[in-house]
């Protein structure tokens, strides 16, 4: 609210629990209030009628509960259900969750989401579900695309961006050693600029949007998509919303624009040999001359990638691998174990903010002839040995 902000989404009904919709009402923001449908690709069975019953009615209690809360300001009937699906009952299940809400709520509209843009999707919701209002996307890297295609598809309604901002780990470049690489907290900061213009350009249409995320998770990397890091601190993106939405920052994030590991990019397949030392620097600045902290770590590469934004695990952080902090730079020890690994760093500028970044890089074994790494480092000292 304090940047300009006005309205926020849920995905499902479990997130009103702790009293959400009014303390959104008492700060001034209105809801996009989610029905989580069950998806397919979770077990959920749209050809058993009795879960497809129960689950109605529940959003037909939730519904009557929630339908004249002030903060409310659209239904969201499903998020991503074509997501990985192939049973397309699922959308008579929208249609008869939306047609529900039209009759005990006629003073809201529903709205449905879906994972990207596929002309299959829109024609479905035209013929299946033609109580839904608003078609609603979530989308990355093909953002600029959506506008045109939304129409050439057929939906010729208003839209909403449901979830945008960075490129998806999935749409992003990646290392030739499978590992997708993540754009620095700068580069984040002009994909948000760059695609607000894209919703904005449209606006005849695309009636509003929802920045993704406000806050933090762990979705392929800790700080993928989070507008703030997981310790609390935001990033140049939230800068550019709040311009966006109409005030100046007080105080600007610090600009991180881009990470290298022994002179190399992250698009350079960055290699080392287990054992060996390795130097990594960034491209750094504070735009208000404030003073940086630095944290640098190693984590392994996460083993429990999943899709749609199902939990992960995070991965471990390898201790002992960082050798010297020197600020915008800094010296690691290669993990002993092959394998994929990435460099993080967190720069924070003592007044909230924080520019991220990783590269990731792989271990190779230690060759037999390579002799042992050393453990320690030793420095050479002059000894002053007296004449007899």
């Amino acid at each position: 609210v304090e940047i300009g902000a006005n309205s926020i989404r849920t995905w499902g009904l479990d997130q009103l629990s702790d009293g959400l919709l009014d303390e959104a009402h008492e700060k001034g923001l209105s809801v996009m209030l989610g029905l989580w449908v069950g998806h397919e690709r979770h077990g959920f069975d749209y050809d058993d009628p009795v879960a497809v019953r129960k689950q109605f009615e529940r959003f037909e209690r939730a519904v009557r509960k929630y339908k004249d809360h002030p903060a409310l300001l659209v239904w969201g009937v499903g998020n991503e259900v074509d997501l990985f699906y192939s049973n397309t009952k699922v959308w008579d299940a929208v249609q008869d969750i939306a047609a529900m809400i039209h009759e005990l709520d006629p003073h809201h509209p529903t709205t449905t989401v879906t994972a990207g843009l596929d002309p299959k999707e829109v024609e479905l919701i035209l013929e299946k579900a033609p109580d839904i209002d608003i078609y609603s996307v979530n989308t990355y890297g093909d953002i600029a695309n959506v506008p045109a295609n939304i129409r050439e598809y057929g939906w010729d309604g208003p839209y909403m961006i449901t979830e945008w901002g960075v490129n998806g780990h999935w749409e992003s470049p990646t290392t030739d050693f499978g590992v997708p690489i993540e754009q620095t907290s700068h580069e984040k900061a002009v994909s948000f600029d760059e695609r607000y213009d894209l919703i904005e350009n449209d606006s005849r249409y695309c009636i509003g949007s929802y920045a993704f995320l406000w806050g933090s998770k762990q979705e392929t990397t800790s700080t993928w998509y989070g507008l703030f890091t997981p310790d609390g601190h935001s990033g140049e993106a939230i800068d550019v919303l709040q311009r966006r939405w109409g005030s100046e920052p007080e105080n600007r994030a610090p600009v991180l624009k881009s990470i290298e590991m022994n002179g190399k990019s992250p698009l350079d397949n960055v290699y080392v040999v287990s054992g060996d030392l390795a130097e990594i620097s960034i491209d750094i600045s504070d735009p208000d001359g404030d003073r940086l902290s630095y944290k640098w770590s190693v984590i392994s590469e996460s083993t429990d990638k999943k899709a749609g934004g199902d939990a992960e695990k995070a991965p471990p952080t390898i201790p002992g691998t960082v050798k010297k902090n020197k600020g915008s730079s800094a010296v690691i020890r290669a993990p002993r174990e092959e394998g994929q690994y990435r460099v993080f760093v967190f720069a924070t500028d003592g007044k909230g903010h924080a520019g991220t970044a990783n590269i990731p890089f792989y271990v190779t074994p230690r060759p037999a002839d390579a002799g042992p790494a050393r453990g320690i480092e030793f420095k050479s000292v002059q000894l002053d040995v007296p004449k007899r």
